[in-house]
């Protein structure tokens, strides 16, 4: 993740997850460590995937030691599997122990969704297609699920609402049509930002042409009538295919030529990827364990 990206964005998430699980103090460790104590813990993955997260794993650590350090043995973005040593954590032992649950949920859910991704996006391999994202993300979690849809190979769409204009069935029926919304939209919004319109049926498609969409989304079509928008957009404006687009069905619109595919399930429907940490020991205190690093 980008390392400013980590500090203003993330780190605050991060703090606000493990206050969330240690309110007050983690009891169970301060009943069996009271003070402090250096240690290693082993990162171990038990299913196959790809490997995203890293940098959040071990700034969880990092904010309740900061002389804690990883090292890593496999990279951001890598294939790993079952049974590989990912890395080791050093530091004191009652970061390791209280910061473990919240630094592998991090590390589990980005790991399954840019596993995810890799597999979706290999699918789409030479089509010229590109696979995109949405906002259909964990509430509080969107930083690190699209940071993990990159991590496995897709692209994001927008990030927030602020990022670019979508008009959207609800926000046509407020304007009172596409051409309106449209119009509205060019009238308010910065230039720079481009404006990506949701058609449901030719005759939108038709409108939003006339009205100079930069972005046709084709939402929940089916393979016919999106070939038909296709030919009607005719490179006017980029095309987009939306509506519960997944690993199961992605293939069936590559022979349409379009330019993005956004699927909602890289980031709602994806499983973690199972990965632990094991194999906990106290170092030397007075060598802090240095003489056990690879």
């Amino acid at each position: 993740m980008n390392p400013i990206t980590l500090t203003t964005v993330a780190e605050p998430l991060i703090r606000a997850a493990l206050a969330e699980d240690i309110t007050n103090e983690d009891v169970s460790t301060a009943a069996i460590m009271p003070e402090a104590h250096p240690a290693a813990v082993d990162l171990i993955a038990k299913a196959d995937g790809v490997l995203c997260g890293l940098d959040v794993f071990e700034r969880t650590f990092a904010i309740l030691d900061l002389e804690s350090n990883v090292e890593r043995y496999a990279e951001e973005g890598s294939d790993i599997v079952a049974g590989q040593k990912l890395a080791t954590v050093f530091g004191d032992v009652r970061a390791l122990l209280s910061g473990e649950r919240v630094a592998l949920n991090y590390l589990q859910r980005m790991s399954g969704i840019a596993t995810y991704t890799r597999k979706v996006s290999a699918l789409l391999e030479g089509s010229g297609t590109t696979l995109v994202d949405t906002r259909k993300t964990t509430p509080n979690m969107r930083v690190f699920e699209k940071e993990a849809v990159r991590c496995g190979g897709g692209h994001n769409h927008r990030y927030n609402l602020s990022d670019g204009v979508m008009l959207k069935d609800n926000h046509i029926a407020a304007a009172g049509g596409i051409r309106p919304a449209i119009e509205a939209a060019r009238a308010y919004a910065p230039f720079v930002r481009k404006i990506e319109v949701e058609c449901e049926t030719l005759d939108q498609v038709r409108e939003a042409v006339d009205a100079a969409a930069d972005i046709i989304m084709l939402d929940n079509m089916d393979h016919g009538t999106m070939a038909a928008a296709i030919a009607l957009i005719d490179g006017k404006a980029q095309t987009e295919c939306s509506g519960n687009i997944d690993a199961a069905n992605v293939r069936s619109i590559i022979d349409l030529g379009i330019d993005f595919v956004s699927s909602g399930a890289l980031t709602h429907s994806s499983p973690i990827l199972d990965v632990s940490m094991k194999h906990l020991r106290l170092l030397d205190k007075e060598t802090g364990g240095s003489e056990t690093r690879s």
